[in-house]
């Protein structure tokens, strides 16, 4: 009996102990006391005196304590589709496109002044890829020119040969939209499916092929006002509608741009992420406020080079460069009468209350001279921000050198395009003269943008800069506590 009992007191005393050594988490024990030294260590430098006033070791510290479990981080980069960044490969690939966008613009300035683009008459997006291929076939494609208005009122002693000179270009120039479409989507295709792209390049990219589609429409609609006598003034010249060309050619330019940017963009966000501590103190010198009027200025001088080539779009589809070919004046003065600016012929309606936008965008007159101040405006814009940047104090101390290599750049095109401009008037719209103006909007316009580029600080990316740095920091930042702790027991 007395020793059941002292059994039972035995048992009873040990239990507690058991339980507590039992139930006790030592693994979460561990994790906390590990996150405690991993915040004292980012922080101040984890040592504590000791009763005689010497400096104690720190305890151990885990460096990657805050770091994700392999295994999760694992998992969620399989569960998740995109990348953070965009492969350089895809920049090249746009940058290529640009390159092939920029020249079928200028090529389809020449189908225009060489008067091509009426000579195939009909929109056959498949068959139409190839020319005609033998004498019946040209014959065929022959008399559906001469039942056009351009034939009939322009060209109505044009031969065969003659013909088929015209035709090859507007036939070149549809097969190379052909090309670009294909070139884009099939590429495009392959770079989402194989994760090469970022979740937001690539709605970009569906975005920038969706417009390329939408441009083939627009060039045949533009084709098609051409055709009917009923879409332009009986009697006058056969031409396409202004209002399309202008709709087409900035459709194209939009087109450009967006490949331009986002190529350049991918280049660049490599080059950031590269050197995250350099990149955010580029970042901080960027948005600070001496910055922000030359930042906005440069956003503001994109739009106005855009709407300066759309008003050359107007001009052209007008063919108002043939008109007051000096320059600055304009007749008698720097600006013609205003009873021929603002003409009621135009006028449409019985009280003449659309006679200033449609002389604004139908008169040949007021088109060129709205291209005239806008080009001017374009022009004194771009010298002024340049004397900015070349006499302010504060810009000549904060602007990068980068920045400053671009406006230099821009300075250079605008003086070009100026030039141009002023001599294609002069000399009656040569075809190389014009054609290199048209060129010539293109490049002051990937100047402005490639400025801006330099400029501005991409939200996403600046924020992509931060995540690396702290993540470097992390991994990095143990070793230099740890040291001077040493050398603070050591001393």
């Amino acid at each position: 009996m007395a020793s059941s009992t002292q059994m039972l007191l035995m048992l009873r005393s040990a239990a507690p102990r058991l339980t507590r050594s039992f139930f006790t988490c030592h693994h979460a024990s561990r994790t906390s006391a590990t996150r405690h030294a991993t915040k004292r260590l980012l922080g101040t430098t984890a040592t504590s005196r000791s009763g005689d006033g010497l400096l104690s070791r720190p305890q151990a510290v885990f460096p990657f304590a805050n770091l994700r479990n392999p295994l999760q981080s694992a998992q969620k980069s399989k569960a998740k589709f995109f990348p953070d960044t965009s492969d350089k490969s895809v920049a090249y690939w746009l940058l290529g496109s640009a390159a092939s966008v920029f020249g079928i613009v200028v090529f389809g300035g020449l189908t225009r002044l060489t008067e091509s683009g009426l000579s195939i008459t009909e929109w056959r997006p498949v068959t139409g890829s190839l020319p005609p291929r033998d004498a019946a076939d040209w014959d065929t494609e022959f008399a559906k020119y001469r039942s056009s208005p351009e034939f009939k009122l322009l060209n109505p002693h044009m031969t065969l040969d003659e013909f088929k000179s015209i035709y090859y270009m507007e036939w070149t120039h549809r097969l190379w939209g052909r090309l670009v479409g294909m070139s884009f989507l099939l590429p495009a295709a392959y770079f989402i499916a194989r994760r090469k792209v970022s979740a937001p390049m690539a709605g970009k990219i569906v975005g920038i092929a969706g417009l390329i589609g939408f441009q083939g429409f627009l060039g045949w609609w533009m084709v098609k006002s051409g055709l009917k006598d009923d879409l332009f003034a009986p009697g006058s010249h056969p031409r396409v509608s202004q209002y399309r060309l202008t709709a087409h050619l900035g459709t194209a330019f939009l087109c450009y741009t967006a490949m331009l940017w986002n190529g350049l963009s991918i280049l660049r966000e490599h080059k950031l992420l590269a050197d995250p501590q350099a990149a955010t103190k580029l970042f901080e010198r960027l948005k600070s406020p001496e910055l922000r009027v030359f930042r906005r200025s440069v956003g503001a001088l994109a739009v106005l080079v855009f709407c300066t080539a759309m008003s050359g779009g107007l001009v052209a589809g007008l063919d108002a460069g043939l008109i007051y070919n000096e320059f600055p004046y304009m007749g008698q003065g720097l600006t013609p009468p205003k009873s021929e600016l603002f003409s009621d012929f135009y006028s449409h309606t019985a009280h003449r209350s659309d006679v200033w936008w449609r002389n604004m965008l139908e008169n040949p007159s007021l088109v060129q001279l709205d291209h005239r101040i806008l080009a001017t405006t374009t022009f004194t814009s771009v010298m002024s921000l340049w004397a900015y940047s070349r006499f302010s104090p504060t810009l000549r101390r904060m602007l990068p050198a980068a920045c400053k290599k671009g406006m230099h750049g821009v300075v250079g095109f605008v003086g070009l395009q100026v030039a141009l401009g002023i001599t294609t008037l002069l000399y009656l719209v040569p075809l190389p003269l014009a054609s290199a103006h048209q060129a010539g909007s293109l490049a002051l316009l990937s100047s402005v943008m490639i400025l801006g580029g330099r400029t501005w600080v991409p939200r996403r990316v600046a924020r992509l800069v931060s995540q690396k740095l702290a993540q470097s920091r992390l991994v990095s930042g143990p070793a230099f506590p740890n040291k001077v702790s040493n050398r603070r027991l050591d001393g």
